[in-house]
């Protein structure tokens, strides 16, 4: 009989008699793929996301969330609490020329010098699950089963079709999923990516519900990755509303951001891109394909959102839903890029699919959202993912922790960044970050911080051990100070110098203050500088090797 349950602080306490026993929370870590920072309707978007809107009611919405520019880089960050230089994904592996290839930092995978959350959480008496997308390594010792995951059924790559064809995104790349280390030699015929990630973890989760072992399940969603797929129905549910186009979404998205108090009143945003034409000067056939893309990838979201709904109704239906940690976010900004610009796409290739007004988004088809979306969705920042401008590393994060929330359902703008998500899981499992040594290698000490003093209300902001923090990928490099960013991009993107940006003020990037405040643009380039040897960076060019 339990005579007593308290909270101290994540860690609840059972006593039975004289005898007391913790347990601790389990959980859940819901990261989207590709998906924009004003998508869902915490963050003012107009698509349907029901289970996202109650996470925000009862947890956090965290405003500020720094993530890194592409999918495995900042994927290699989240599990590992380190920069993605020292955990090997310094880029992206579709990336690595031969000259950089295998070097320290940049071997195309989650290296073993680094300590993975789930082998630590294992290692620590965790029960551990994942589905969805990996992209850390392919080979038999860098799968997730062979890096602390007991179940697992995953992609093994960065993306492909949704449903059971795994065509490729492009000729070069293909599908392969695996479970429990094993390749998975055929799909069911009615596979879709989202619903199958969840029906697995349900199933492991209804299967284990009577145990008492606290559990860590990695939800690693590939929607809404290109190719844009999404059942038919769900397609049908946004007939007609992104009709008015991407300069209307993004003005309407503008302001439910302002409303919502996520961004200052008289914030700006980075103006539609060049290479962006005008929705008003499209032709009505392209307004129509354009908008279908978009509808899409709306009920791309919106389906994963109802997915989301099944775990945390099985949490519910088992009794585990109060103790458990849930976190939900996207790996990166909004997609812009072509599929027809993909490294190692041909038109040969592309010719095989059927993009006609009615069969986009639906089998055989291969489109994306395309800059003039992204742009839209990541508002108002400037460009999408891709780019360490604003548009590609930042995300929404959203933050239920065990029990009530003190904080239920406000709002916090501290600048947080992606490293710091391990750190906060350990300290609510009350699990020792590893220092020197784990499971008998040599590990680097873990970079980020724990901010469970804020999600817990006991600090109201973060400091500058979280909030300065240094950038790069593809040759493009930021730096983070508080309130300030140095941004360096080359042309046509950047000006191929350093650029100086207030952030609080000017979220979209519109006004260098480099020529203003040359002491603060030098002091951050020079930390900057501290950061790039501190890491292993290499000297890349944008899109190049050394």
């Amino acid at each position: 009989m339990i005579k007593r349950l308290c909270f101290l602080p994540l860690l609840f306490v059972l006593a039975t008699g004289s005898v007391a026993q913790e347990i601790r929370p389990s959980v859940l870590l819901i990261v989207a793929d590709d998906m924009g920072y004003s998508d869902i309707g915490p963050f003012g978007g107009e698509i349907s996301t029901p289970a996202l809107d109650a996470l925000a009611q009862e947890g956090l919405r965290l405003t500020n969330l720094h993530v890194l520019a592409s999918c495995s880089p900042s994927r290699s960050v989240l599990l590992s609490g380190m920069d993605n230089h020292l955990a090997g994904m310094g880029t992206m592996s579709e990336m690595l020329s031969d000259d950089i290839k295998g070097k320290p930092g940049y071997e195309g995978y989650l290296n073993h010098r680094v300590a993975a959350l789930p082998e630590v959480l294992k290692a620590s008496g965790y029960r551990t699950y994942m589905v969805g997308k990996w992209h850390l390594g392919n080979a038999a010792e860098t799968l997730p089963s062979a890096r602390g995951f007991d179940d697992t059924f995953v992609l093994v790559g960065g993306g492909g079709s949704h449903w059971a064809d795994s065509k490729w995104v492009t000729p070069t790349v293909p599908v392969n999923y695996s479970r429990n280390g094993e390749t998975v030699q055929s799909l069911p015929e009615d596979f879709y990516s989202t619903r199958n990630y969840t029906d697995d973890l349900v199933g492991w989760l209804k299967r284990d519900e009577k145990s008492d072992q606290p559990f860590f399940a990695y939800l690693s969603y590939t929607a809404p990755h290109d190719p844009l797929h999404a059942p038919e129905e769900y397609i049908k549910k946004y007939k007609g509303v992104y009709d008015g186009g991407w300069d209307a979404l993004r003005q309407k998205r503008l302001q439910k951001l302002k409303e919502l108090g996520i961004i200052d009143k008289n914030a700006k945003p980075f103006p539609r891109l060049s290479s962006v034409a005008a929705w008003k000067d499209l032709s009505a056939t392209d307004r129509m394909l354009a908008a279908r893309d978009m509808e899409v990838y709306a009920a791309m979201v919106d389906y994963m959102d109802g997915q989301i709904k099944r775990v945390v109704d099985q949490l519910k239906a088992s009794g585990k839903y109060d103790n458990t940690l849930i976190i939900f976010l996207s790996d990166n900004g909004a997609n812009g890029s072509s599929l027809s610009k993909y490294p190692g796409q041909t038109s040969e290739y592309l010719a095989e699919f059927d993009n006609s007004l009615e069969n986009r988004g639906l089998r055989s088809s291969l489109i994306d959202m395309g800059p003039g979306w992204a742009q839209a969705s990541m508002t108002p920042s400037r460009m999408f993912k891709g780019f360490t401008a604003e548009g590609g590393i930042r995300s929404p994060l959203l933050v239920k922790l065990p029990g009530k929330m003190a904080a239920a359902g406000g709002s916090n703008n501290s600048f947080l960044h992606i490293r710091d998500i391990m750190p906060t899981i350990l300290a609510a499992a009350g699990v020792d970050q590893p220092k020197e040594q784990f499971a008998g290698r040599s590990v680097l000490p873990i970079q980020g911080r724990s901010i469970l003093p804020l999600l817990m209300g006991r600090e109201t902001e973060t400091g500058p051990a979280v909030s300065e923090v240094g950038y790069e990928l593809f040759g493009m490099k930021a730096y983070f100070a508080g309130h300030w960013k140095a941004l360096w991009m080359p042309k046509p993107t950047g000006t191929g110098e350093w650029e100086l940006f207030d952030l609080q003020r000017d979220p979209g990037e519109l006004d260098d203050l480099s020529r203003k405040h040359p002491q603060k643009i030098a002091d951050l380039a020079s930390r900057w500088e501290r950061y790039k040897t501190e890491n292993g960076v290499l000297n890349l060019t944008p899109g190049g090797g050394d």
